[in-house]
């Protein structure tokens, strides 16, 4: 099985105690999620049958930064390959929704275009994209910004 209708995109939220749950929930377009990840990873030709994105809280996302990565501070968003096999990849995006519920009105973004571009960010990774240099981060906001436009 490769991308296409027979590919999996699975929502979850993870927000208990989260101050904005509601806004949040409100913010969350389990469709236009589904299509954001649908549509990079076809149109970057990524063979996948799983993708998984659990909205969640600083505690949990800083946890599995450090757990996983050795980075112990707050993060927006991380990405795991879980498995890449004959029927593609099968990953996990995190989003940190209490970043996006501090920042969103920063950047003159919604509470919804902004939890939108941290999934973007996440399949970008993904995807093989990378932002630690300078050139890489420019070049990874840029298609960010071509994703969320293609809505």
């Amino acid at each position: 099985m490769t991308s296409g209708k027979q590919a999996e995109v699975s929502i979850a939220l993870v927000i208990e105690n989260v101050p904005g749950k509601t806004a949040v929930t409100d913010a969350i377009d389990r469709s236009r999620i589904e299509h954001l990840v649908r549509l990079i990873l076809d149109s970057e030709n990524v063979p996948w049958s799983h993708i998984g994105v659990i909205f969640s809280t600083h505690e949990f996302v800083r946890n599995l930064n450090n757990t996983w990565l050795g980075h112990d501070h707050d993060t927006d968003v991380l990405s795991f390959i879980i498995d890449e096999t004959d029927s593609g990849l099968e990953g996990e995006v995190y989003v940190d929704v209490e970043t996006a519920l501090e920042r969103y009105e920063e950047f003159n973004a919604t509470l919804q275009s902004e939890l939108e571009r941290y999934v973007v960010h996440g399949v970008l990774h993904l995807a093989g994209h990378e932002d630690s240099a300078g050139r890489d981060k420019n070049q990874m906001h840029e298609l960010e910004d071509f994703y969320l436009t293609q809505l």
